[in-house]
């Protein structure tokens, strides 16, 4: 699968329709974000059944500032509608196909009722 350009009118339904999504907020002018360009293109033609959204910075601003990104690149990975990985800076093959598969392996009733936890204690506090 080839990588997704994403936008503020794409991305949420991108997350939530999607079981893995991996999203690379990147800018042209950015050296590293060219470094890791070809690795993540490659990795999505490997991982049938996740989705490798882009994310240009320079031409989505406030969705890059809603997401709160300070640096690029950043990797963002999401299972199931839930952010379950977050990462300034360029990363190489091995490691992003370790991560892929760490992300497939995640327990999500787990991981879902973690979460319910805590906004449970945060609304008590």
């Amino acid at each position: 699968m080839a990588t997704v350009d994403l936008n503020i009118d794409t991305f949420g339904d991108t997350i939530r329709d999607s079981s893995v999504v991996l999203v690379d907020f990147w800018a042209s002018w950015c050296g590293p974000c060219m470094y890791f360009a070809p690795i993540y293109g490659e990795a999505s033609e490997r991982h049938d059944g996740v989705v490798f959204g882009k994310v240009d910075t320079e031409e989505e601003r406030d969705l890059a500032a809603g997401m709160e990104i300070t640096s690029i690149p950043t990797l963002m990975a999401f299972r199931d509608g839930y952010l379950v990985f977050r990462q300034a800076g360029a990363i190489n093959g091995k490691q992003l196909d370790y991560l892929i598969e760490q992300i497939k392996g995640l327990d999500m009733d787990q991981l879902k009722a973690e979460a319910e936890a805590e906004q449970e204690a945060a609304q008590k506090a």
